[in-house]
């Protein structure tokens, strides 16, 4: 799951208990529109000394140029060795000298930037992050000794952990040539075709005001921040291109199987599923408490058939990605070789059960009450609200999202959570497999889930050439 998505979820599950509970909704902001386009968001919270902000620079991996997968991440990585008159070593040297942080990384459709410092450090933190947005070094030594240690931690996954790419596999040939079937992180392929030029141009194109959104949560007067936040960032220039909309994908009809050939692997990686749906999804209380009890927690259906019960795996999971657009709902589990068959038909039984209106009311009010009881302290620093805040504006979603969201948990019944998953879980026969694996040992089972690609992990890209 990407950071987005994890923060959402974040969001959901922390403010469930917040709102339901103990009737706490998220705090009160200010939220400015600089004239360049650029979002503040601005949350006084004195408790504590300190100041927390998030930036989100809308686009990320999705508006990676076709063939340079990974750009984003790259830019992202590369933003922090050196802004303005500091060096990469300055940069760090004057973060650490007063305990601040500040970290930069790219997801599907978001570019993310945060920090906290303390709230003597303001003008610093202000500093450092006009200069890392405004006037990035963005370093030519430092972006390919960058670019070559990400291309050495993909061969090295995959020699390794292949279960690290599954998600790459399982996207590439979901998704297609579709934005969502690009890996963030980038491929072998196109991680060693990107030119220090790329880095310019993207900054150049998909960088600016625009497209921001900086929120900040802390110790300080809101009417001063926003003076010098206004300040450091009213001349910032919009982005040299549009936001490209990313259309929706086409959810596949009839089985599918991608095989990615390991010779000599152990044990075989396979994800399971189909297209989704996206973030705004209606019912996602829903859908959240049917992914607790299928896949989402350790006594889950999934894990309870293929780990306690039969001992096939140390873990099965089912994973919701939601970006703007429907993005995948996936099972995700590994196994020992000899076992491939064994373990995928148990999935696709407990995927069975789900769908056949098995979670009645006793079952839908333990994932209510596991849901309700994450509550975690994490919601009560300035850095995880400045990250709220900014995660939201950044998705267009209203405060309701957060704060309406544990009374759509207790409002759900038997026929709302089956209705949900029924709308989202795929059927047996429109499913998409992926599997990573000694070719030679598992070529043949394989085929009776439906037509095979084969391709071969030594291939330096995540999807074959025949990929849709």
């Amino acid at each position: 799951m990407n950071r987005l998505c994890a923060a959402l979820l974040f969001i959901v599950l922390s403010a469930s208990t917040a709102s339901a509970q103990d009737g706490v909704t998220l705090p009160d902001a200010s939220r400015i529109v600089l004239d360049n386009g650029l979002v503040l968001i601005l949350n006084e919270k004195h408790d504590v000394p300190m100041i927390g902000f998030t930036a989100i620079l809308k686009g990320g991996a999705a508006a990676d140029p076709d063939g340079k997968d990974g750009l984003a991440d790259l830019f992202a990585a590369t933003m922090q060795k050196g802004a303005g008159d500091r060096s990469a070593a300055e940069v760090a040297e004057a973060i650490d000298a007063v305990g601040g942080s500040l970290n930069a990384s790219a997801e599907l459709e978001y570019i993310n930037v945060s920090g906290d410092f303390m709230a003597r450090d303001a003008d610093l933190m202000i500093a450092l992050l006009a200069d890392l947005l405004q006037r990035p070094a963005l370093d030519r030594d430092e972006f390919r000794r960058l670019r070559e240690r990400r291309i050495n931690m993909i061969k090295a996954a995959k020699d390794a952990d292949p279960g690290r790419l599954m998600a790459a596999y399982y996207s590439g040939f979901l998704f297609g040539e579709h934005p969502y079937g690009s890996a963030a992180f980038g491929s072998e392929e196109s991680l060693a075709d990107l030119a220090h030029r790329d880095l310019v141009d993207f900054y150049a194109k998909q960088v600016g005001a625009d497209r921001t959104v900086i929120a900040v949560s802390g110790d300080f007067d809101a009417a001063e921040m926003q003076e010098q936040l206004t300040a450091a960032f009213v001349d910032w220039r919009p982005a040299g291109e549009p936001l490209a909309e990313v259309a929706a994908p086409d959810r596949h009809t009839g089985n599918r199987v991608l095989l990615v050939d390991k010779p000599g692997a152990t044990q075989t990686y396979f994800w399971i599923g189909n297209v989704g749906v996206a973030r705004s999804f209606a019912a996602r209380a829903d859908l959240d408490i049917a992914n607790t009890l299928f896949g989402g927690r350790f006594t889950s259906m999934l894990n309870n058939a293929l780990r306690v019960e039969s001992g096939l795996t140390y873990g099965a999971r089912s994973h919701l990605e939601r970006p703007s657009q429907p993005g995948y709902v996936a099972i995700a589990s590994f196994t020992r070789t000899d076992a491939t068959v064994e373990a995928v038909d148990m999935a696709l039984g407990v995927l069975g059960q789900l769908r056949d209106n098995a979670l009645d009311e006793v079952m839908i009010a333990s994932a209510q009450n596991y849901i309700m009881g994450l509550f975690p302290p994490r919601l009560e620093t300035s850095p995880q609200l400045a990250e709220i805040f900014a995660t939201l504006e950044a998705a267009g979603l209203e405060r309701s999202y957060v704060d309406a969201y544990g009374a759509d948990i207790a409002a759900a019944t038997p026929e709302s959570v089956n209705a949900a998953v029924n709308d989202v879980y795929p059927r047996d026969d429109e499913l998409v497999f992926v599997f990573v694996g000694d070719a030679e040992l598992i070529r043949d089972v394989v085929t009776k889930y439906g037509p095979v690609t084969e391709m071969s992990i030594t291939e330096p890209r995540f999807f074959p050439p025949a990929a849709p």
